[in-house]
């Protein structure tokens, strides 16, 4: 019951901050990329408080020591909730997140988007759709920011195995176009905020940064290590949050990595 207050309560002042965060930028629409990322971080904030203080969710960072110092470098991230795109910001300084191209043509709050310059993709053209993350891709190492792709290209529910969702090809043509290290992110936010799920749960999401798989290796050995590590990772920290707090124990989340490769052979 505690659950389904608590969610009520921060659904309810989410949407009314996003609301108002809507209104709120429409004299910055146009005010270029500075004042957009002082936006962004600002409305990231005031979530992760809500979520911190409402919810009692909050997050951890694992692995930290495996992302480059400096310079460009590709970001594989598992994606199972909305709450993992309001951390990119948190996770990096200015990360340039591939998205469906739809969302940056959303009335005021897309248009406000497009002045942070990310890679933004029409999934409906395939042959657009690699063209444009190659050469956004390029320009993104050429400024030298992490470059963030789900490779999964859409939020996949705790129990789908990758029969049901597989990893498609972008990520390997942007690889070698590029010519930059992959660093694969899993994590278990589903487990407290599922996709499309109206009930949030306390706890801590962990965000994990793999070893990096690095440029020039074969597109085969390079989608088998990124599937592998990203989704026996992910699962580990789903059954880790599940053996820390019984609640939830009612959530059907795979047992090992093994199941999920059975089941998509």
């Amino acid at each position: 019951m505690m659950v389904f207050l608590r969610s009520c309560v921060f659904n309810l002042l989410f949407f009314g901050l996003t609301a108002a965060m809507c209104f709120a930028v429409m004299p910055f629409v146009f005010a270029g990329k500075k004042m957009a990322l002082k936006i962004a971080r600002l409305y990231t904030r005031k979530v992760y408080w809500l979520e911190r203080n409402i919810i009692g969710l909050d997050y951890e960072i694992r692995g930290a020591e495996h992302l480059p110092k400096d310079g460009s470098y590709i970001v594989a991230a598992k994606h199972q909730s909305a709450y993992e795109t309001m951390k990119l910001h948190r996770l990096f300084n200015d990360p340039a997140i591939i998205l469906k191209r739809e969302l940056v043509r959303i009335p005021i709050w897309g248009w406000f988007l497009a002045n942070l310059d990310m890679i933004a993709i029409n999934r409906s053209n395939r042959e657009e759709a690699m063209a444009s993350i190659v050469a956004g891709a390029q320009r993104m190492k050429d400024q030298g920011r992490p470059i963030v792709i789900f490779p999964q290209g859409t939020r996949v529910r705790i129990h789908a195995t990758t029969a049901d969702k597989p990893y498609k090809g972008g990520i390997i043509k942007m690889y070698n176009a590029i010519d930059l290290p992959i660093i694969p992110l899993a994590m278990n936010s589903g487990i407290f905020w599922g996709r499309n799920s109206f009930l949030k749960r306390p706890g801590t999401v962990v965000f994990e940064f793999l070893p990096p798989i690095e440029p020039g290796l074969p597109e085969k050995k390079v989608m088998k290590a990124l599937e592998e590590r990203i989704e026996s990772a992910s699962i580990r920290l789903m059954n880790e949050a599940k053996e820390k707090d019984s609640r939830l124990q009612i959530l059907n989340t795979p047992i090992d990595y093994t199941e999920v490769v059975t089941d998509a052979e």
